[in-house]
């Protein structure tokens, strides 16, 4: 492989990571400032400065995963995970029916 490949790829995903901390500091500024416009005149709550606002932007990363801006199928747009389907597609029937069993008497636990 060329030198030059190596180096355009590295670049490449320097300007990814770059583009995303952005989008992320962009985003917490929005955050900081709906919570500014909104939630003090509804719930009453004191308002946040934009290091608050980057925190709960961290925390709601941590919390419910990526944020998925674009296209890719994921369980936030009606896909499935892979591992599962993965999972799924390597047990035999047997093993499948034990298994959608299993998570049925789970689910019927929670109603």
């Amino acid at each position: 492989m060329h030198d030059y490949q190596t180096s355009g790829r590295v670049k490449k995903k320097l300007s990814y990571v770059f583009f995303f901390m952005v989008l992320f500091l962009l985003l917490s500024g929005a955050a900081m400032f709906l919570w500014n416009a909104l939630l003090p005149q509804i719930v009453h709550v004191t308002v946040i400065n934009y290091w608050q606002a980057l925190g709960l932007m961290a925390l709601c990363r941590i919390l419910f995963g990526r944020f998925c801006f674009w296209g890719g199928r994921d369980r936030l747009h009606g896909g499935e995970p892979r591992f599962l389907k993965d999972k799924l597609m390597s047990m035999d029937e047997e093993d499948r029916a034990a298994f959608k069993e299993e998570w049925r008497k789970r689910c019927e636990r929670r109603e």
